[in-house]
């Protein structure tokens, strides 16, 4: 097996190591979401935390660890009886993001369960990080069923198979630590509340620290051997004391008062259910044995809070995950009640405490001192001043957002296979079922009674004499199910001065907004362009991050002429290329303008009607959203909805409380758009 980085050679990042450490110490507090910029050693971090977990005790031959203490009376392997027991490694085990089901949950053999009422199971990724570190790398583009599975077995420490009435348990009980990238897509805040504590990580802007980094890191690609000896020490001193601390954490108490400042604290914090509440108690109880103490403080509480709310005070997409630290201290104050004897001060990785070894104890050096000597301290990067929005003629500033509302859903017509979603129909692992077809390789969804009916004719020919049914691999028939697919909604956004209009643009920034945070609900990807003065540009490529999308809308400057033809030309080639990406995911265009076009060439509205003629041949499901307003309208906005053969809808009856009608289906209107056009 190669050589992992060391644990303590890690440079920075306090709170990320800390979070690890705890949840090694207590794996009741419920995992890790490690969130950060890419290239900001996240996966590194985590993976080198398994070299630090002592050894598991298991049964001898038993595929799923079971404790030889208290092995699990359900185990598909036992009764385990009078079976040897040894030890091994702790698992760290990566779950990838294009894993199947089967591949996470484990499979069943349908047709030996058929023919022969045999369990036979093969296990998945649950079964083999059973009492190991369960590791999900881009967390957030993992399937939502696939989390869902997963976190269910996180918090019941047990894995369920069931398939057509064969169920299988097992025991599952792991550490879940999870890593993402928030630039590319956040999680639903269900899920986050799923993960115990976490951590925001970003790369150092002091140039020491930095420095530092490369030197260690080079060092150890070029003698990973050698590197690894270094730290040895260190790497010993840290596994000693998180096995310390695992010992003294049965006698760790918490008292009333300390109780009472974790439900003050997550009241005041509004956050949502009461889970926060059990994971700051136990994280709090961690901490205080990480430091080699028998009672909780104040201080403990403090840290906790910081670890487990910040990912649950998230209310929508486009909230940014914090906690006000003046607040929390003001809450923690009010509800303070006698500290219990001894150091208020909780023991992080940077501090001092049992298996210690100077004053970062447990061998993990400050800000990354270590064998090779104390790395610079780091410093505080400025703030960098903001860019002008721009200097172009007539050119206006950003305008705030209007208030977000409910949409209507704008849907892709037909039957598509992307993935899954809530927008669009299509074919999925998941869904009603609408029919059978013979698997075209692993079984994963069996259609019983299609499988029943191939097998029952043939057998008299195969010599059937008991009760079972004789059942061929030909028989095996596949589910075929209809859902929700995600789709890529790519906004169009006319920025030019015909919108710039303040109460306007806000109004029109308000219903892409809206659109925006429909289209995180419904795992939609989203995409940007902008047209004004006298081309278009790409604010955003497509993306899974709606709040990356927001964040580029809210900064949109307006002014100029309107090239309606070239925000179309530029929303063509990006779809163009998207198609090529990733051509099961179907595209819808939302074109967001009041119709007119007044830049691009000498006639710029017969150039908009040629574009938006591209994008109807290619058969491109699209919708105008018209901004026009005032009392006299030209309809423009209709024409080049009819132009692009989809539909137009106005602000209003975007909504979708507004009286104008229920959800629309794109195509459908298009058609009838279309008709009524030819027919005038």
């Amino acid at each position: 097996m190669s050589t992992r980085y060391p644990f303590t050679a890690v440079v920075g990042m306090d709170d990320l190591r800390l979070a690890l450490l705890l949840n090694a110490v207590s794996p009741a507090v419920g995992g890790v979401l490690v969130r950060g910029e890419k290239g900001t050693a996240k996966s590194t971090a985590v993976r080198a935390l398994a070299e630090l977990l002592p050894e598991v005790p298991v049964v001898a031959g038993c595929r799923f660890s079971c404790d030889p203490d208290s092995p699990d009376p359900g185990c598909p392997d036992g009764p385990h009886g009078n079976a040897p027991d040894t030890s091994r490694p702790a698992r760290m085990v990566e779950l990838p993001v294009g894993a199947s089901e089967d591949r996470l949950v484990g499979a069943l053999d349908i047709e030996k369960a058929l023919a022969e009422g045999v369990k036979a199971f093969e296990p998945g990724l649950l079964a083999a990080a059973h009492r190991g570190i369960l590791y999900v790398d881009e967390v957030n583009l993992l399937h939502d069923h696939l989390i869902d599975l997963l976190l269910d077995a996180a918090a019941m420490g047990a894995s369920h198979v069931e398939r057509e009435g064969v169920s299988v348990r097992h025991a599952a009980r792991f550490l879940l630590v999870g890593t993402m990238n928030p630039e590319e897509g956040e999680l639903r805040p269900q899920l986050l509340d799923r993960f115990g504590l976490t951590v925001e990580v970003a790369a150092s802007r002091d140039p020491g620290q930095r420095v530092e980094v490369v030197r260690r890191r080079l060092a150890f690609e070029d003698d990973p051997d050698a590197f690894a000896a270094r730290w040895a020490d260190e790497e010993t001193a840290l596994r000693e004391r998180i096995v310390t601390a695992r010992k003294l954490l049965p006698q760790v108490t918490l008292g009333d008062a300390v109780l009472l400042q974790i439900a003050a604290t997550c009241a005041a914090f509004e956050v949502d259910g009461m889970r926060a509440d059990i994971v700051m108690a136990r994280a709090a109880t961690a901490l205080a044995a990480w430091a080699g103490r028998t009672e909780v403080t104040s201080e403990d509480v403090r840290q906790a809070a910081l670890l487990a709310l910040p990912h649950r005070r998230r209310r929508s997409p486009f909230d940014a995950p914090g906690l006000d630290e003046d607040k929390l201290d003001e809450t923690l104050e009010q509800f303070k009640g006698d500290e219990p004897d001894g150091d208020p001060e909780p023991d992080g990785p940077g501090d001092g405490g049992p298996g210690g070894g100077g004053p970062d104890g447990g061998g993990i050096p400050p800000q990354g001192e270590g064998p090779d000597g104390p790395a610079p301290e780091s410093a505080e990067a400025p703030e960098s001043t903001p860019a002008p929005q721009g200097s172009g003629a007539g050119e206006r500033g950003a305008v705030k957002a209007g208030e977000p509302f409910r949409t209507k859903v704008l849907s892709v017509p037909g039957l598509g296979e992307g993935a899954a979603g809530r927008r669009s129909r299509a074919r999925t692992e998941h869904g009603r079922t609408t029919g059978s077809t013979r698997p075209r390789g692993a079984l994963t969804k069996l259609h019983l009674a299609a499988t029943v009916r191939a097998a029952a004719p043939h057998q008299r020919a195969r010599g059937r004499s008991g009760p079972g049914l004789v059942v061929r691999r030909d028989d095996l028939r596949q589910a075929t199910r209809e859902g929700r697919e995600g789709n890529l909604v790519l906004f169009a956004v006319d920025a030019s001065g015909s919108m710039a209009a303040r109460q306007r643009m806000s109004a029109v920034k308000g219903a892409v907004l809206s659109l925006l945070l429909d289209a995180y609900q419904r795992r939609d990807k989203v995409g940007l362009v902008t047209f004004r003065g006298r081309d278009a540009e790409v604010a955003l490529p497509p993306t899974s991050s709606v709040d990356a999308a927001a964040a580029r809308l809210e900064k949109l400057p307006t002014g100029g002429r309107t090239p309606l033809s070239a925000g179309l030309l530029k929303a063509h080639d990006v779809l163009r290329v998207e198609r090529l990406r990733d051509p099961s995911r179907r595209p819808l265009l939302v074109v967001v303008t009041d119709g007119r076009a007044t830049g691009g060439g000498a006639d710029p509205v017969a150039l908009a009607a040629r574009a938006a003629r591209l994008h109807a041949a290619e058969g491109t499901a699209s919708v105008v959203v018209d901004c026009e307003t005032g009392p006299v309208r030209l309809g423009l906005a209709g024409t080049l909805a009819r132009e692009l053969g989809g539909t137009a809808v106005t602000l209003d009856e975007l909504r979708a409380d507004s009286i104008a009608g229920l959800v629309r289906d794109v195509q459908a209107a298009g058609q009838t758009t279309q008709t009524a056009w030819r027919a005038a």
